[in-house]
């Protein structure tokens, strides 16, 4: 654990105040659910909740399916980072902090396909190389309780591929699927 030399002193009604600056790096929004932990140390940690990523497991397993079935990279991302990945580099994507673009797109629930395969590709993690291209892709958020809690992304590496409908509908379907997961 790293400490940052802040020291807060607990309220009345037992709050305290998480700084400004740990809140903008942490990337931490107002309204925002926070997991707390406990040790036997006692230690109490904080960490931002992820509804998605309690599904992380049935997600992989998800993702695994949308590869095997499109033959794309599949990913499936809560509101910050890549939670599951199939048929690409775990290592480039799983556990990777998300793009500004794409968190933009998610923002406003939009649903992106690539039209061309020359034309540029939405970034996915924030590592991504501006020059590496995907040369087709389908992204749909996963919507629970009117809120974007995620998303469904496939992805194609290889010459001449276009997403269509299919791919639309298929990444469709696994995001309504998550959402409604999310509501049992």
């Amino acid at each position: 654990m790293k400490a940052t030399g802040v020291v807060r002193r607990i309220d009345d009604l037992g709050r305290i105040v998480i700084p400004k600056e740990i809140r903008r790096t942490l990337r931490i929004k107002e309204g925002d659910p926070l997991e707390i932990f406990t040790d036997k140390e006692g230690e109490v940690i904080l960490k931002k909740y992820s509804p998605i990523g309690e599904l992380s497991e049935f997600a992989t397993g998800y993702a695994e399916t949308l590869s095997k079935t499109t033959g794309h990279i599949a990913c499936i991302t809560d509101k910050d980072s890549v939670i599951a990945v199939s048929g690409g580099s775990k290592k480039e994507f799983l556990e990777q902090s998300l793009s500004p673009e794409l968190e933009k797109i998610m923002e406003n629930k939009e649903i992106y396909t690539s039209k061309e395969n020359n034309e540029l590709a939405v970034p996915i993690t924030q590592n991504d190389n501006k020059n590496r291209r995907y040369n087709s892709q389908v992204i749909y958020p996963i919507i629970s309780d009117g809120d974007v809690i995620g998303s469904v992304i496939l992805l194609s590496k290889e010459q001449n591929t276009k997403m269509g409908d299919m791919e639309l509908k298929v990444v469709q379907s696994a995001a309504g699927f998550l959402s409604s997961q999310m509501e049992i």
